[in-house]
């Protein structure tokens, strides 16, 4: 048996063999995410991560549907759709959001907060956060 390691500190790659590795958070995270997993094609990436703050930008998913769990805390997941802004409040531990592939989301916390995210890495982007009340531009 391996060591217990913390989620917190560790993103894990799911392969699409379902084997896992364990990739160290650091500030190059992402790059050593592309150049060791081909950009993460057909890997979901599971992590967990602390917030006290509002998300700073936007992101989307190309690759498939993303799976965010509330651990603890209270936050608003915020979903861009055809028809506007779509808020769905988290407040119980085990509550969850599924954002559909492809749609532009964030957060707003309204307490500190811990989420579990299951995503599929392929292709993420990132757009800086708009007025409140907007999705991104383009």
């Amino acid at each position: 048996m391996g060591q217990a390691l913390r989620l917190a500190s560790n993103f894990v790659v799911m392969k699409d063999d379902f084997e896992a590795d364990v990739v160290a958070v650091g500030p190059s995270l992402h790059q050593r995410l592309d150049a060791e997993f081909d950009g993460c094609k057909g890997r979901l990436l599971i992590s967990s991560r602390a917030f006290d703050a509002d998300w700073p930008s936007w992101e989307r998913h190309p690759a498939g549907d993303e799976f965010i769990i509330l651990v603890s805390g209270d936050a608003d997941m915020r979903i861009s759709t055809a028809a506007g802004v779509d808020t769905t409040r988290m407040t119980e531990p085990g509550t969850f959001v599924i954002v559909p592939r492809g749609a532009w989301h964030t957060a707003r916390i309204r307490r500190p907060s811990v989420m579990l995210f299951v995503t599929p890495g392929e292709g993420t982007e990132n757009r800086d956060t708009p007025a409140p009340g907007g999705a991104p531009h383009g």
